[in-house]
């Protein structure tokens, strides 16, 4: 019976849950015939090792209308903004020291809304200090964004996939981020369903002024999908794969990528143990009792579990992974569940969400 009911949820999730598990939408590179005027905010927090790569990509955007980047140095200690003052281009250039935190913002947000706030552009580009871009990318984003009457624009950045951490467990994560936001569902004026994902997000400075600006969100850990959340009933938004921007930071141990998914997880969760309860139970039922109930002959687990590997070979092929990787996505899944119950044990003991040396404690908003 535990079985047929891992069919059956396994079924719903190939054919019924928002294609979450095909390619998804990709924009081709293009050059938009409006030409709004465009504020770049990348929020910084000791990003030595990367900004310098990060900012010259920006200042090296192919877009024919008015653009200029804002760096929000916020609070580094290792001279991130220095560094970035001294590329060649600086005159499209804005750095700014954060100031002070306020109580009840999250450090992201804080620094972004200062960047928000130090510019005056029709449209507003959030990207992470750890991502690089191609020079077609603003482009191409602004011509998404105006051609389908757009309130946002946010793209899921290729992530580095070369260790054999990220290997393994980098590709699940952009699948299990689809299962819990089908793009298809996203892009759907008619859904509920809101996402985003935060290394590139396009949007207007009118929609943001609607939503009461960054401070709409300020104490929200997960800000991109909070962001949609607010922005979707009043406009339209979409979310796709970004083929023109990639992420530069490493996962080089399976230690880095359990921080990265901890320091998120039991807040996606609301700090709720019966969420996390259920959730748990959930995932063991679709991800665990396949293999199990194959491994012992039971034909149905076998038949689940080739659903569930077939599910996973687009995500796969994105990496230019093998094959063979798809069999082995219950082990990985049972990774995910290990850090998502570590996320929730350092927040019961009072380490909450611990990033760039920061610990959020505070109930999700």
């Amino acid at each position: 019976m535990i079985a047929a009911l891992a069919l059956l949820a396994w079924i719903y999730l190939a054919f019924l849950h928002g294609r979450f598990w095909q390619k998804g939408p990709i924009l081709p590179p293009a050059r938009p015939i409006a030409l709004p005027s465009v504020a770049i905010v990348v929020p910084a927090r000791d990003e030595a090792e990367s900004i310098a790569p990060v900012i010259a990509s920006l200042l090296a955007q192919e877009y024919e209308g008015q653009f200029r980047v804002i760096l929000v140095d916020d609070n580094s200690t290792d001279g991130t903004g220095d560094i970035a003052r001294r590329l060649p281009g600086a005159e499209r250039l804005r750095v700014i020291t954060g100031a002070q935190r306020p109580s009840g913002w999250a450090g992201k947000l804080w620094a972004v809304s200062q960047g928000v706030a130090a510019s005056d552009e029709e449209l507003v580009l959030l990207t992470d200090a750890d991502i690089t871009h191609d020079p077609r990318h603003l482009a191409t984003l602004v011509t998404k964004l105006t051609t389908a009457k757009l309130d946002m624009v946010s793209e899921m950045v290729e992530l580095r996939c070369i260790d054999f951490a990220e290997r393994a467990l980098i590709p699940a994560f952009v699948y299990f981020f689809a299962m819990l936001y089908p793009f298809a569902r996203v892009n759907d004026p008619t859904s509920a369903v809101a996402g985003a994902a935060g290394g590139t997000v396009l949007i207007r400075r009118t929609a943001l002024a609607r939503i009461g600006g960054i401070a709409a969100i300020k104490g929200d850990l997960i800000d991109d999908c909070a962001l949609a959340a607010k922005v979707k009933p009043g406009g339209r938004i979409w979310l796709g794969h970004s083929m023109l921007a990639r992420s530069i930071r490493p996962y080089p141990d399976w230690r880095d990528v359990w921080k990265m998914i901890a320091r998120s997880a039991y807040v996606q969760l609301k700090l709720s143990p019966w969420l996390l309860a259920a959730s748990t139970l959930g995932m063991a039922l679709v991800f665990l009792v396949p293999p199990i109930a194959a491994l012992r002959g039971d034909w149905v687990g076998i038949l689940a579990w080739a659903i569930m590997s077939m599910t996973f070979l687009p995500s796969l092929r994105r990496f230019g992974l093998s094959p063979a990787w798809a069999p082995l996505l219950p082990v990985i899944a049972l990774f995910y569940m290990a850090a998502t119950i570590g996320s929730a044990i350092d927040h019961h003991r009072g380490r909450g969400v611990v990033w760039k040396n920061r610990a959020y404690t505070e109930s999700a908003s």
